[in-house]
């Protein structure tokens, strides 16, 4: 099944509404967000009726309580050391924006200015009810290298255009225009890093568990997509 959060295009609102997605429509579900959906055991009754070329999708989480990036492969449910750093779930941004590099501060002194960002291309994780994963959707972890980490990837993580409950087992692909720059494909052990995140803790609906990157690539100023055949396609476009 693939759950959205969607606004019709003329009816612009901020949060959206959640839905499913039916071939070529989007039925509206009885619920305020995904997690109050997933909260409720994953089931609602169904509103109205969209065409699915009439909606604009938007990050299925806008404001997930913790985002946790993972690294590596967990390899063990015992594993001491951590494999994951927690990044700026207000970093949310929804499919279709517009990255801007360097947006909100001035580079490093020192350092130039710089055009292309580099782009992280992850898929993530959407825990549930009861701290169980509730889906998967694809994560877009923009770097800009004029920054110093943790501040390089505080601006913009791309989240959508939908949540699949099955697995992720086909290629994720990024393209820029008609080159394609990476074809990756996701073997992550997800329920070790479940595990992993909920030891000594608690996770609530929202929360984002992203796994290892598919690979690094370059983007000059213009529009990028990440397709999945799952999940969809996540497109962005970088600013010059």
């Amino acid at each position: 099944m693939r759950l959205c959060m969607f606004h019709p295009v003329d009816h612009p609102l901020e949060r959206g509404w959640p839905g499913r997605v039916d071939g070529d429509r989007v039925v509206q579900l009885a619920a305020q967000t995904l997690q109050s959906y997933f909260t409720g055991g994953g089931s609602a009754r169904e509103h109205a009726v969209f065409p699915l070329a009439g909606v604009r999708f938007l990050a299925p989480v806008l404001h997930p309580p913790a985002v946790r990036v993972f690294e590596e492969q967990v390899t063990t449910r015992n594993l001491v050391e951590p494999a994951f750093a927690f990044a700026n779930p207000a970093a949310i941004v929804h499919p279709g924006a517009i990255v801007h590099p360097g947006a909100s501060v001035s580079p490093l002194r020192g350092s130039e200015p710089q055009s292309a960002l580099r782009l992280r291309p992850r898929v993530a994780a959407v825990v549930g009810a009861g701290g169980a994963i509730g889906g998967f959707t694809l994560l877009a972890e923009w770097r800009d290298p004029s920054r110093r980490p943790p501040k390089d990837r505080d601006f913009a993580l791309g989240l959508g255009p939908a949540v699949v409950t099955d697995a992720v087992e086909g290629d994720v692909v990024v393209r820029a225009g008609s080159s394609e720059l990476l074809r990756a494909r996701d073997g992550f052990d997800w329920e070790a890093a479940r595990d992993l995140a909920a030891e000594r803790t608690r996770l609530f609906p929202g929360d984002l568990l992203a796994g290892p990157a598919l690979g690094e690539v370059e983007v000059e100023p213009g529009r990028v997509e990440i397709e999945s055949a799952e999940i969809g396609t996540l497109e962005h476009t970088v600013a010059a």
